[in-house]
């Protein structure tokens, strides 16, 4: 198969040498070469040599990607998503490649904020930073992130890890560290139980307590209560040993949780003597809501985990922070998880620059997520409903009568464009709009600073049309 793809490049490339084109990414080495014939070939220097690859498109017959466009070059994955996103708007799913839509339609992006690219200015820090080897704790770019976030939580120290996931693990394995045979507290949607492939039990020897959570991201005090396992003076159970929280909440679709319950976390870990630990990833999320601080926030808290590369837009990583005795403690245990990094300061400046200039710009991601909300809830559709009441910040459960529409079935709907689509809202007003299914009843879109008004205005657009689009079928 091969070896006959490879042919056939050569043979078009070599007929249609007067219709080639080159395309250079900007800032970059890549360049690009364009033949109209319908294959896509993509040079993956991986294995050194060409590679067809048919998994962009699993409703077509194998060689016959319904597209124009013979694509070589030297192979940046980022680079290349990006380019192809922007230039040829393919859409991909977070784990391969959707179908893709004719060459001159935009995708807009909803599966998660995480997918966010560096600006020109965050290029250019990371370009500029001064740099030194971490692991020894030489590297001033990532000393003043560090400084930079825990004061912003009124904590004495920070850490610069790798992802929230590492984040989370450090801390529960450095306040657990003492105790063998402990659990943690956690809410029953939280990240930590649902998408770390529970490494507080593979990796730290945590058992992890679940307690179910409220659809606003709290759960039961009073059933908490009844889950924490005191001292030693039972050998039958496991020793509490934390309690954790999770701010802004994403599987309750971005709440907020409130400052009075909070609070009152606050005072039972005072009485019981239980570090509380916060999983902040989305933080400065409910800082701009709230309009109060990231101290006030996670008073009380003995660690925060906050993400730097979701809303705020920089490439990779995540800040924790806390007392000077837990941080010592969690750099010792970032090591032997293969987390200590050597001349770090060059990703860590998009983190410092992101915290220094985008936290504000979160209110437009919460703008435009509730404008999006209310575009849906006027149509009044029993198929897809959303809750406006609950929309807080920058991410919007969708909800579907699943009898006669699954999410599964609109999400996909979502990426495709139709003709009648072209003829009633015309070629200027069309997109693929990506968006991940989260259960058998609701989808998921989260709003960054990657989307700009006009994705915004396009994909109020394609929900309208698609979602009447069911509802007609229903008639």
């Amino acid at each position: 198969m091969m070896c006959h793809v490879n042919a056939l490049a050569i043979k078009l490339l070599v007929k249609n040498v007067t219709s080639l084109k080159t395309f250079h990414h900007s800032k970059s080495s890549l360049a690009r070469t364009v033949v109209s014939h319908n294959l896509i070939a993509d040079r993956m220097y991986s294995n050194n040599r060409n590679r067809y690859m048919p998994a962009m498109y699993p409703d077509q017959a194998s060689c016959s990607p319904p597209f124009d466009g013979f694509i070589m070059g030297n192979h940046n994955r980022r680079s290349d998503t990006e380019y192809t996103l922007k230039s040829y708007k393919l859409n991909f799913s977070m784990y391969g490649a959707e179908n893709p839509t004719r060459v001159s339609i935009p995708a807009v992006d909803f599966r998660s904020d995480t997918v966010t690219r560096p600006t020109q200015e965050m290029r250019q820090a990371m370009f500029e930073a001064e740099v030194g080897d971490d692991v020894m704790e030489e590297d001033p770019t990532v000393k003043i992130l560090e400084k930079k976030v825990a004061a912003l939580c009124d904590k004495e120290a920070g850490l610069y890890v790798s992802s929230g996931t590492m984040g989370n693990l450090v801390a529960i394995m450095a306040h657990t560290a003492h105790v063998r045979g402990a659990d943690i507290i956690v809410g029953s949607k939280c990240h930590i139980v649902r998408y770390e492939q529970g490494g507080a039990a593979q990796i730290g020897g945590v058992t992890l307590n679940v307690v179910p959570n409220n659809p606003d991201g709290t759960f039961d005090i009073d059933e908490m209560l009844t889950q924490i396992h005191e001292g030693e003076h039972d050998v039958h159970y496991p020793v509490t040993a934390l309690i954790c929280v999770e701010n802004t909440h994403n599987a309750c679709g971005g709440r907020i949780l409130p400052l009075s319950w909070l609070s009152s976390i606050v005072e039972i870990g005072k009485e019981k003597n239980i570090p509380l630990h916060m999983d902040g990833a989305r933080l400065f999320n409910a800082v701009v809501a709230q309009g109060v601080s990231a101290a006030e926030i996670t008073r009380g808290f003995s660690s925060v985990s906050i993400c730097l590369s979701k809303g705020l837009g920089a490439p990779v990583g995540s800040v924790l922070v806390g007392s000077q005795d837990f941080i010592k403690k969690a750099r010792r245990i970032r090591k032997v998880l293969g987390g200590g990094m050597r001349q770090v300061g060059v990703i860590a400046a998009a983190g410092l620059y992101a915290v220094e200039n985008n936290i504000k710009r979160l209110a437009e991601d919460h703008y435009n997520t509730l404008t999006l909300a209310n575009a849906i809830a006027e149509l009044k559709s029993d198929l897809v409903k959303v809750n406006l009441e609950v929309v807080e910040t920058n991410i919007l459960f969708i909800y579907f009568d699943n009898s006669q529409l699954t999410p599964e079935e609109f999400c996909s709907r979502m990426v495709k464009v139709t003709e009648e689509e072209r003829n009633a809202l015309g070629d200027n007003d069309v997109c693929a709009v990506q968006m991940f299914s989260m259960d058998s009843f609701s989808a998921r879109i989260v709003l960054h600073s990657n989307l700009t008004a006009r994705d915004v205005k396009l994909a109020m657009k394609k929900f309208q049309f698609v979602i009447k689009e069911f509802m007609s079928r229903t008639l």
